[in-house]
């Protein structure tokens, strides 16, 4: 492949991918029917001067034809009148229009096709204009939300990533970390209510015992009964003599201890 080869299917590269680039299809679709309106009219104009034609070349027929039909008769009456000369010529003058009249009539039905032709394709460019302007109206929207939806999406991604977004989720974390001390506050705070209406129950009780336990040394002291303690000596009115034992030996240790001293 030579170079000036390569150059150009470069250059037609990028000029095509600039093309593609800034093509917009609102703008393309709009000048597309913008387009066709003016092959519709210049459409319109030539059926207009076919028909136009057309009526030229039958009003010009239709006058030969009266002229061959006009110089016949003439022919007949010279004939009638006895003037063959006469006759022939306006015979001459027959044929001539006659001639006239049939190209004419041959011109006439060519005409005829073509306009028939132009009309059927006129009717058609006007049924497809129409067909495009439907067409384009909802690629127009559909492009038109296309786009929007572009946008909105952007909108969003830039959201998700941007110092707003992220602000919301710092915020969001603060708040739990919030909620969450409150509740724990008050979970430490409704425990230490418990404990202390419990010991405020329980010192209830053991005053409620107290008390019992007085009204009975009363009444035992009153009928000259004691209750011992658990663990306590029963005291009666005779002495305990080991205990004077004991006494006595813890005495003399004493006294031990101070004479060594």
């Amino acid at each position: 492949m030579g170079l000036f080869d390569r150059i150009s299917r470069v250059i037609r590269a990028n000029v095509n991918d600039m093309v593609s680039k800034a093509e917009d299809p609102e703008k393309i679709l709009e000048q597309a029917i913008i387009d066709m309106q003016e092959d519709l009219v210049q459409l319109r104009q030539a059926v207009a001067t076919a028909i136009a034609t057309q009526k030229r070349t039958e009003q010009q027929y239709n006058q030969a034809e009266s002229q061959s039909n006009t110089w016949q008769q003439r022919a007949q009456l010279a004939l009638q009148k006895g003037d063959e000369n006469l006759a022939r010529e306006a015979l001459v003058r027959k044929k001539t229009h006659a001639e006239t009249a049939g190209t004419l009539k041959a011109s006439l039905d060519q005409q005829l096709g073509q306009v028939d032709t132009l009309k059927r394709n006129l009717i058609a460019l006007e049924s497809k204009i129409s067909e495009a302007k439907t067409k384009k109206n909802m690629l127009k929207a559909r492009a038109q939300a296309a786009k929007a939806n572009e946008q909105l999406q952007n909108t969003i991604g830039n959201l998700g990533t941007g110092s707003a977004m992220g602000a919301f989720d710092r915020m969001e974390e603060k708040v739990l970390q919030l909620e969450a001390r409150s509740q724990a506050a008050a979970e430490l705070g409704g425990s230490s209510l418990d404990e202390q209406f419990k010991l405020l129950e329980s010192g209830h009780d053991v005053d409620d015992e107290l008390a019992s336990l007085k009204a009975n040394m009363a009444l035992g002291g009153s009928t000259g009964a004691t209750t011992a303690l658990p663990g306590t000596a029963q005291p009666t009115g005779t002495p305990n003599k080991p205990a004077s034992a004991v006494d006595d030996e813890l005495e003399q240790l004493r006294k031990q201890l101070n004479n060594e001293a």
